[in-house]
Protein backbone atom coordinates (compact mmCIF):
# COMPACT_ATOMS: atom_id res chain seq x y z
CA UNK A 1 0.00 0.00 0.00
CA UNK A 2 1.10 3.43 -0.83
CA UNK A 3 1.44 5.81 1.73
CA UNK A 4 1.50 9.74 1.82
CA UNK A 5 1.75 12.70 4.15
CA UNK A 6 -1.39 14.06 5.01
CA UNK A 7 0.22 16.56 7.69
CA UNK A 8 3.41 17.88 8.87
CA UNK A 9 5.00 20.15 11.01
CA UNK A 10 8.60 21.28 12.91
CA UNK A 11 9.30 23.21 15.55
CA UNK A 12 11.68 26.47 15.69
CA UNK A 13 14.94 24.93 16.45
CA UNK A 14 17.74 26.38 18.15
CA UNK A 15 18.30 26.80 21.82
CA UNK A 16 14.77 26.76 23.29
CA UNK A 17 15.06 27.52 26.73
CA UNK A 18 11.32 27.43 27.84
CA UNK A 19 10.73 24.06 26.00
CA UNK A 20 11.37 20.71 27.46
CA UNK A 21 11.84 17.64 25.59
CA UNK A 22 8.28 16.96 26.58
CA UNK A 23 7.15 20.41 25.46
CA UNK A 24 8.47 19.61 22.05
CA UNK A 25 7.19 16.42 21.15
CA UNK A 26 3.25 17.38 22.38
CA UNK A 27 3.91 20.89 20.06
CA UNK A 28 4.89 18.82 17.10
CA UNK A 29 1.85 16.29 17.23
CA UNK A 30 -0.58 19.03 17.88
CA UNK A 31 0.61 20.87 14.94
CA UNK A 32 1.32 17.85 12.22
CA UNK A 33 -2.50 16.76 13.26
CA UNK A 34 -3.93 20.31 12.94
CA UNK A 35 -2.36 20.59 9.66
CA UNK A 36 -3.54 17.82 8.44
CA UNK A 37 -6.84 18.68 9.57
CA UNK A 38 -8.26 14.81 11.05
CA UNK A 39 -9.36 14.33 14.04
CA UNK A 40 -6.68 12.95 16.78
CA UNK A 41 -9.32 10.05 17.52
CA UNK A 42 -8.07 8.87 13.79
CA UNK A 43 -4.50 8.43 14.63
CA UNK A 44 -3.76 4.87 15.08
CA UNK A 45 0.00 4.87 16.55
CA UNK A 46 2.89 7.31 17.29
CA UNK A 47 6.32 6.51 16.17
CA UNK A 48 8.82 8.66 18.12
CA UNK A 49 12.61 9.09 16.98
CA UNK A 50 15.23 10.17 19.46
CA UNK A 51 18.55 9.53 19.85
CA UNK A 52 19.05 9.58 23.68
CA UNK A 53 17.09 11.71 25.88
CA UNK A 54 18.32 9.73 28.94
CA UNK A 55 21.89 10.95 28.53
CA UNK A 56 20.23 14.86 27.46
CA UNK A 57 17.23 14.85 29.89
CA UNK A 58 16.98 12.01 32.19
CA UNK A 59 14.32 10.59 30.89
CA UNK A 60 13.78 7.19 28.81
CA UNK A 61 10.71 5.63 27.27
CA UNK A 62 10.25 9.19 26.06
CA UNK A 63 7.56 7.48 23.23
CA UNK A 64 5.03 7.20 26.24
CA UNK A 65 4.80 10.96 26.22
CA UNK A 66 3.13 11.08 23.07
CA UNK A 67 -0.28 10.10 24.56
CA UNK A 68 0.05 13.81 25.93
CA UNK A 69 -0.66 15.04 22.90
CA UNK A 70 -4.46 14.88 22.99
CA UNK A 71 -6.13 12.56 25.37
CA UNK A 72 -7.43 10.89 21.98
CA UNK A 73 -4.20 9.04 22.17
CA UNK A 74 -4.27 7.63 25.28
CA UNK A 75 -3.67 3.56 24.93
CA UNK A 76 -2.73 3.42 21.24
CA UNK A 77 0.42 2.56 20.46
CA UNK A 78 3.87 4.81 20.91
CA UNK A 79 7.09 3.65 20.42
CA UNK A 80 10.48 4.88 20.69
CA UNK A 81 12.77 4.29 17.24
CA UNK A 82 16.89 5.11 17.73
CA UNK A 83 19.17 4.73 14.77
CA UNK A 84 21.62 8.04 16.05
CA UNK A 85 21.57 11.23 13.97
CA UNK A 86 18.96 8.92 11.90
CA UNK A 87 16.72 8.21 14.46
CA UNK A 88 13.96 10.26 12.89
CA UNK A 89 13.84 8.63 10.06
CA UNK A 90 13.29 5.66 11.37
CA UNK A 91 10.44 6.18 12.93
CA UNK A 92 9.25 7.90 9.47
CA UNK A 93 10.27 4.13 8.31
CA UNK A 94 8.69 2.64 10.96
CA UNK A 95 5.20 4.36 10.65
CA UNK A 96 5.27 4.05 7.00
CA UNK A 97 5.68 0.42 7.20
CA UNK A 98 2.35 0.32 9.57
CA UNK A 99 0.65 1.94 7.15
CA UNK A 100 1.89 -0.17 4.40
CA UNK A 101 0.85 -3.28 6.05
CA UNK A 102 -2.72 -2.19 7.05
CA UNK A 103 -1.77 -2.28 10.79
CA UNK A 104 -2.70 1.24 11.01
CA UNK A 105 -4.74 3.90 9.02
CA UNK A 106 -3.24 7.31 10.15
CA UNK A 107 0.00 7.62 12.18
CA UNK A 108 2.07 10.21 13.58
CA UNK A 109 5.79 10.11 13.35
CA UNK A 110 7.81 12.09 15.53
CA UNK A 111 11.27 13.50 15.93
CA UNK A 112 12.66 14.84 18.53
CA UNK A 113 15.86 16.14 20.05
CA UNK A 114 16.42 18.83 23.37
CA UNK A 115 20.27 18.76 23.73
CA UNK A 116 20.95 22.28 25.24
CA UNK A 117 20.48 21.45 28.65
CA UNK A 118 24.17 19.48 28.97
CA UNK A 119 26.95 21.47 29.05
CA UNK A 120 29.46 21.11 25.51
CA UNK A 121 31.47 18.20 27.59
CA UNK A 122 28.15 16.25 28.51
CA UNK A 123 26.82 16.41 24.60
CA UNK A 124 30.33 15.13 23.23
CA UNK A 125 29.77 12.56 25.53
CA UNK A 126 26.58 11.35 24.82
CA UNK A 127 27.33 11.98 21.19
CA UNK A 128 30.50 9.58 21.52
CA UNK A 129 28.00 6.75 22.55
CA UNK A 130 27.00 6.49 18.70
CA UNK A 131 30.46 5.71 17.30
CA UNK A 132 31.69 2.18 17.88
CA UNK A 133 32.45 2.93 22.03
CA UNK A 134 35.54 0.61 22.21
CA UNK A 135 37.87 2.15 19.55
CA UNK A 136 36.87 5.35 19.31
CA UNK A 137 34.50 6.80 22.00
CA UNK A 138 36.18 5.49 25.05
CA UNK A 139 39.61 6.70 22.84
CA UNK A 140 38.53 10.06 23.04
CA UNK A 141 37.45 10.57 19.55
CA UNK A 142 34.62 12.63 19.32
CA UNK A 143 32.19 12.68 15.95
CA UNK A 144 34.21 16.21 14.78
CA UNK A 145 37.26 13.74 14.79
CA UNK A 146 35.73 10.87 13.08
CA UNK A 147 34.51 13.48 10.32
CA UNK A 148 37.50 15.00 10.71
CA UNK A 149 39.55 12.05 9.53
CA UNK A 150 37.10 11.33 6.72
CA UNK A 151 37.99 15.12 5.35
CA UNK A 152 41.72 13.58 5.59
CA UNK A 153 41.50 10.29 4.08
CA UNK A 154 39.38 12.11 1.41
CA UNK A 155 41.98 14.59 0.71
CA UNK A 156 44.66 12.18 0.56
CA UNK A 157 42.90 9.47 -1.72
CA UNK A 158 42.09 11.81 -4.82
CA UNK A 159 45.21 13.76 -4.28
CA UNK A 160 43.71 17.09 -3.14
CA UNK A 161 45.48 20.39 -0.94
CA UNK A 162 44.73 21.21 1.67
CA UNK A 163 43.45 24.71 0.24
CA UNK A 164 41.13 22.89 -2.27
CA UNK A 165 39.71 20.99 0.89
CA UNK A 166 39.07 23.85 3.01
CA UNK A 167 37.86 26.01 -0.16
CA UNK A 168 35.11 23.16 -0.67
CA UNK A 169 33.94 22.78 2.58
CA UNK A 170 33.46 26.45 3.49
CA UNK A 171 31.89 26.97 0.62
CA UNK A 172 29.01 24.23 1.49
CA UNK A 173 28.99 26.29 4.89
CA UNK A 174 28.70 29.40 3.34
CA UNK A 175 25.38 27.75 0.83
CA UNK A 176 23.74 26.29 4.24
CA UNK A 177 24.13 29.41 6.15
CA UNK A 178 23.19 31.54 3.74
CA UNK A 179 20.11 29.20 2.88
CA UNK A 180 19.11 29.50 6.66
CA UNK A 181 18.65 33.09 6.88
CA UNK A 182 15.77 32.64 4.57
CA UNK A 183 14.19 30.00 7.02
CA UNK A 184 12.43 31.81 9.88
CA UNK A 185 12.62 28.06 12.47
CA UNK A 186 16.02 27.95 11.54
CA UNK A 187 18.51 27.93 14.48
CA UNK A 188 20.93 30.38 12.15
CA UNK A 189 18.04 32.67 10.58
CA UNK A 190 19.35 35.97 11.95
CA UNK A 191 23.19 34.87 12.63
CA UNK A 192 24.23 35.31 8.28
CA UNK A 193 27.60 34.05 7.65
CA UNK A 194 30.34 34.05 4.95
CA UNK A 195 32.76 32.12 2.73
CA UNK A 196 35.41 34.39 4.09
CA UNK A 197 34.93 33.41 7.62
CA UNK A 198 34.54 30.09 6.91
CA UNK A 199 38.14 29.74 4.94
CA UNK A 200 40.27 31.01 7.64
CA UNK A 201 41.03 29.68 11.82
CA UNK A 202 40.21 32.39 13.77
CA UNK A 203 39.58 33.11 17.53
CA UNK A 204 35.85 32.77 16.35
CA UNK A 205 36.21 29.95 14.06
CA UNK A 206 38.77 27.57 15.95
CA UNK A 207 40.01 24.93 14.52
CA UNK A 208 38.13 21.82 16.28
CA UNK A 209 39.61 18.70 15.27
CA UNK A 210 42.16 18.62 12.43
CA UNK A 211 41.89 19.53 9.35
CA UNK A 212 37.64 20.69 10.46
CA UNK A 213 36.77 24.09 11.43
CA UNK A 214 34.04 25.24 13.89
CA UNK A 215 32.08 26.31 10.49
CA UNK A 216 32.29 23.01 9.31
CA UNK A 217 30.10 21.31 12.06
CA UNK A 218 26.40 21.21 12.74
CA UNK A 219 25.03 22.77 15.65
CA UNK A 220 23.57 21.35 19.05
CA UNK A 221 19.94 22.44 18.80
CA UNK A 222 16.42 21.74 20.09
CA UNK A 223 14.17 20.91 17.84
CA UNK A 224 10.77 18.71 17.13
CA UNK A 225 9.22 17.89 14.04
CA UNK A 226 6.09 15.34 13.17
CA UNK A 227 4.53 14.25 9.69
CA UNK A 228 0.45 12.17 9.89
CA UNK A 229 0.82 9.59 7.27
CA UNK A 230 -1.92 7.64 5.74
CA UNK A 231 -3.24 4.97 2.83
CA UNK A 232 -2.20 7.05 0.26
CA UNK A 233 -6.08 7.21 -1.77
CA UNK A 234 -7.33 8.37 1.68
CA UNK A 235 -4.53 11.36 1.44
CA UNK A 236 -5.88 12.36 -1.98
CA UNK A 237 -9.07 12.45 -0.74
CA UNK A 238 -8.38 14.52 1.89
CA UNK A 239 -5.83 17.08 0.50
CA UNK A 240 -5.62 19.06 -3.17
CA UNK A 241 -1.46 18.64 -3.24
CA UNK A 242 -0.74 15.46 -2.07
CA UNK A 243 2.80 14.06 -1.70
CA UNK A 244 3.57 10.27 -1.68
CA UNK A 245 6.72 8.42 0.45
CA UNK A 246 7.73 6.49 -2.71
CA UNK A 247 10.53 4.70 -1.97
CA UNK A 248 12.41 4.33 1.83
CA UNK A 249 15.83 2.45 2.38
CA UNK A 250 18.51 1.35 4.73
CA UNK A 251 21.59 0.48 4.41
CA UNK A 252 23.51 -0.43 7.52
CA UNK A 253 27.77 -0.55 7.10
CA UNK A 254 30.66 -1.39 10.10
CA UNK A 255 30.32 0.49 13.07
CA UNK A 256 33.55 0.31 13.12
CA UNK A 257 35.29 3.09 10.61
CA UNK A 258 38.53 0.96 10.69
CA UNK A 259 36.62 -1.39 8.78
CA UNK A 260 35.61 1.02 5.93
CA UNK A 261 36.91 2.88 3.09
CA UNK A 262 36.40 6.61 4.31
CA UNK A 263 36.87 8.54 0.68
CA UNK A 264 33.42 7.61 -0.19
CA UNK A 265 30.44 6.38 1.28
CA UNK A 266 29.39 2.48 -0.12
CA UNK A 267 26.42 2.56 1.85
CA UNK A 268 24.99 6.03 1.42
CA UNK A 269 25.67 5.33 -2.43
CA UNK A 270 23.45 1.93 -2.09
CA UNK A 271 20.86 3.28 0.01
CA UNK A 272 19.86 6.07 -2.70
CA UNK A 273 20.55 3.88 -5.67
CA UNK A 274 17.81 1.55 -4.19
CA UNK A 275 15.64 4.49 -3.50
CA UNK A 276 15.81 5.69 -6.73
CA UNK A 277 15.49 2.11 -8.17
CA UNK A 278 12.34 1.39 -6.14
CA UNK A 279 10.59 4.67 -6.88
CA UNK A 280 11.69 4.36 -10.56
CA UNK A 281 13.64 7.41 -11.20
CA UNK A 282 16.80 8.53 -11.90
CA UNK A 283 19.34 10.73 -11.15
CA UNK A 284 17.88 13.98 -13.25
CA UNK A 285 14.48 13.48 -11.95
CA UNK A 286 15.37 14.81 -8.22
CA UNK A 287 14.54 18.32 -8.02
CA UNK A 288 15.55 19.04 -4.75
CA UNK A 289 17.29 17.22 -1.50
CA UNK A 290 17.67 17.64 2.25
CA UNK A 291 21.18 15.48 3.11
CA UNK A 292 23.25 15.09 5.99
CA UNK A 293 25.11 17.85 6.41
CA UNK A 294 26.36 17.02 10.27
CA UNK A 295 30.20 17.88 9.04
CA UNK A 296 31.24 19.88 5.76
CA UNK A 297 32.62 16.84 4.45
CA UNK A 298 29.64 14.69 4.13
CA UNK A 299 27.63 17.33 2.13
CA UNK A 300 30.55 16.54 -0.58
CA UNK A 301 30.38 12.59 0.00
CA UNK A 302 26.59 12.82 -0.02
CA UNK A 303 26.43 14.62 -3.54
CA UNK A 304 28.61 11.67 -4.99
CA UNK A 305 26.54 9.02 -3.63
CA UNK A 306 23.55 11.06 -4.59
CA UNK A 307 25.16 10.43 -8.32
CA UNK A 308 25.12 14.21 -8.90
CA UNK A 309 28.79 13.83 -9.80
CA UNK A 310 31.75 11.36 -9.75
CA UNK A 311 32.96 9.88 -6.62
CA UNK A 312 35.79 12.03 -5.71
CA UNK A 313 33.95 14.96 -7.52
CA UNK A 314 31.90 16.40 -4.55
CA UNK A 315 34.08 19.77 -4.26
CA UNK A 316 34.67 20.36 -7.87
CA UNK A 317 30.42 20.23 -8.21
CA UNK A 318 29.81 22.78 -5.80
CA UNK A 319 33.04 25.59 -7.32
CA UNK A 320 31.73 24.66 -10.99
CA UNK A 321 28.03 26.21 -9.34
CA UNK A 322 24.63 25.56 -10.19
CA UNK A 323 23.45 22.24 -9.33
CA UNK A 324 23.00 22.25 -5.73
CA UNK A 325 22.63 26.27 -5.35
CA UNK A 326 19.42 27.54 -4.43
CA UNK A 327 18.54 28.30 -7.91
CA UNK A 328 20.11 25.27 -9.30
CA UNK A 329 18.69 21.91 -11.04
CA UNK A 330 18.83 20.20 -7.77
CA UNK A 331 18.83 23.03 -4.99
CA UNK A 332 20.62 21.27 -1.89
CA UNK A 333 19.65 21.69 1.65
CA UNK A 334 17.37 24.91 1.18
CA UNK A 335 15.98 24.79 4.74
CA UNK A 336 19.93 25.80 5.54
CA UNK A 337 20.93 21.97 6.15
CA UNK A 338 21.97 20.60 9.82
CA UNK A 339 24.41 23.41 9.72
CA UNK A 340 22.57 25.97 9.10
CA UNK A 341 18.78 25.16 10.45
CA UNK A 342 20.02 23.36 13.10
CA UNK A 343 20.77 19.28 14.16
CA UNK A 344 19.08 18.40 17.28
CA UNK A 345 19.53 14.94 16.36
CA UNK A 346 16.51 12.60 16.92
CA UNK A 347 14.16 15.75 14.88
CA UNK A 348 16.43 15.49 11.77
CA UNK A 349 15.54 12.58 9.77
CA UNK A 350 11.52 13.90 10.38
CA UNK A 351 12.31 17.23 9.62
CA UNK A 352 14.29 16.71 6.15
CA UNK A 353 11.10 14.87 5.00
CA UNK A 354 9.06 17.42 6.69
CA UNK A 355 11.01 20.58 4.77
CA UNK A 356 11.10 18.20 1.30
CA UNK A 357 7.41 17.23 1.39
CA UNK A 358 6.57 21.52 2.20
CA UNK A 359 8.03 22.14 -1.13
CA UNK A 360 6.66 19.68 -3.41
CA UNK A 361 3.37 20.63 -1.91
CA UNK A 362 4.09 24.25 -3.14
CA UNK A 363 4.58 25.76 0.50
CA UNK A 364 8.15 25.98 1.49
CA UNK A 365 9.39 26.24 5.00
CA UNK A 366 12.03 28.79 3.43
CA UNK A 367 13.57 29.00 0.08
CA UNK A 368 11.82 27.20 -2.52
CA UNK A 369 12.58 25.21 -5.30
CA UNK A 370 11.56 26.01 -8.55
CA UNK A 371 8.05 23.63 -8.77
CA UNK A 372 9.91 20.55 -7.65
CA UNK A 373 7.80 17.33 -7.96
CA UNK A 374 10.58 14.93 -6.62
CA UNK A 375 12.63 15.21 -3.89
CA UNK A 376 15.14 13.12 -2.38
CA UNK A 377 15.49 12.92 1.75
CA UNK A 378 19.18 11.44 2.92
CA UNK A 379 19.73 10.92 6.69
CA UNK A 380 22.92 8.85 7.73
CA UNK A 381 23.30 7.97 11.61
CA UNK A 382 26.68 7.43 13.31
CA UNK A 383 29.65 8.10 11.15
CA UNK A 384 27.62 7.20 8.09
CA UNK A 385 26.61 3.56 9.59
CA UNK A 386 22.98 3.86 9.48
CA UNK A 387 22.12 5.45 5.88
CA UNK A 388 18.47 6.21 4.81
CA UNK A 389 17.39 7.69 1.90
CA UNK A 390 13.60 8.23 0.69
CA UNK A 391 12.11 9.51 -2.74
CA UNK A 392 9.37 11.99 -2.31
CA UNK A 393 6.94 12.59 -5.29
CA UNK A 394 4.28 14.75 -5.80
CA UNK A 395 1.13 12.70 -7.10
CA UNK A 396 -1.41 15.07 -6.85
Amino acid sequence: MSVGILGSYSSRFGKLENSSVYDLIVEAGRGAIADAQIDPRDIDGVWVGNYSSGSFNNQEHLASWAVEIDPALLYKPCVKEEAACASGSAAVRAARLAVGAGEARFVLAIGVEKMTALDRDGVTHALAMASYWPEEGSKGMTFPGLFGMWSQVYREHYGYSDDQMSLWQAMVHAKNRDNATHNELAHMYTKPSSLEFALHVSEKNPLVADPLKLTDCSLVSDGAAAMVLGPIDDVKALKDRVVEITSQTLVTDHMQSSKRELWHNVAGRMAVESAYSKAGITVPDVDCAEVHDCFTINELLTYEAMGLCAEGDGGRLIERGGVVQPDGSCPVNLSGGLIGKGHPVGATGVSMHVYVARQLEGRPLGLGANNPEVGLVMNVGGSNVSNFASVLKRVK
